[in-house]
């Protein structure tokens, strides 16, 4: 099974880096493409094959996975349609903009378009830890199990109808960022209670490790969890209501919100 990927960006890059360090592709069946060299000579160093012509990346590949920015799918769309093969090769869009239906028209050739399944990761997908959407063309369900495996190689999947893809963009790929943000308030609020930056850094990602571990275990509801570690009278309700005051649940509701307005 071989597989391409057709740009070297922060998500192509973080994708190929997350394949690279995972067991269902040998190193050698994965090929990345770029125009600038400079962004493939990580991958080369790590065994695949880099290459910066397009049509040669997508030759032999089972699986296509277009990972470049929606303004340019067209002209990638364009470069490489009289080289596939539209009964045997799956294509994958990481372009979260580019719908289903417009992809088909750009790759419509004869009257037939091959197996699309749209892919929203995050970045995380670099460390294996991603949460991707999957959403098939309605003609596409041949080989989603397969498409399904590659992403849970390196992470875990979520399939859904393309209506809520920028929904999951929202809540996982936006996520991230809002959940760096919020260790780095704990962070600064460590070091207010005394830690060093660095050491305080470590134990809120340390906790947050414990937090996730435990939903994960027991399959739980977070209030269950919080309500173990708040007693009546005790720092935790203490500090809980403190950040309500301050707008907390509110906030974070509406900054997933936000990003879609």
């Amino acid at each position: 099974m071989k597989i391409a990927i057709i740009g070297a960006g922060e998500m192509g890059g973080a994708f190929a880096a997350g394949l690279l360090k995972g067991d269902l592709f040998k190193a050698e069946d994965i090929t990345v493409a770029n125009p600038h060299e400079n962004k493939l000579q990580r991958f080369k160093q790590l065994g695949a094959s880099v290459t910066t012509d397009n049509k040669a990346a997508v030759t032999d590949a089972d699986f296509i996975t277009i990972a470049v920015k929606p303004k340019v799918v067209k002209t990638v769309v364009d470069e490489l349609k009289d080289s596939l093969d539209y009964d045997g090769q799956v294509i994958v869009n990481m372009a979260a903009s580019v719908s289903i239906v417009q992809l088909s028209e750009w790759l419509e050739k004869d009257g037939k378009v091959p197996e699309i399944v749209q892919a929203l990761p995050n970045i995380g997908i670099a460390e294996k830890a991603s949460m991707t959407f999957l959403s098939p063309a309605p003609q596409s369900s041949r080989h989603l199990s397969q498409v399904e495996a590659i992403f849970n190689s390196v992470g875990k999947t979520h399939i859904v109808e393309e209506s809520l893809l920028s929904s999951g963009t929202a809540l996982s790929g936006c996520g991230i960022a809002y959940i760096m943000r919020f260790v780095r308030a704990a962070s600064e609020a460590g070091v207010e209670l005394g830690f060093e930056a660095d050491d305080a850094k470590n134990i809120v990602v340390q906790t947050m490790q414990g937090a996730i571990n435990l939903l994960n275990a027991n399959g739980g509801n977070p209030e269950a969890e919080i309500d173990k570690v708040t007693t009546p009278g005790g720092m935790t309700i203490r500090g809980l209501n403190a950040m309500e005051q301050a707008g907390f649940t509110n906030a974070v509701i509406q900054g997933f919100k936000g990003c879609l307005n």
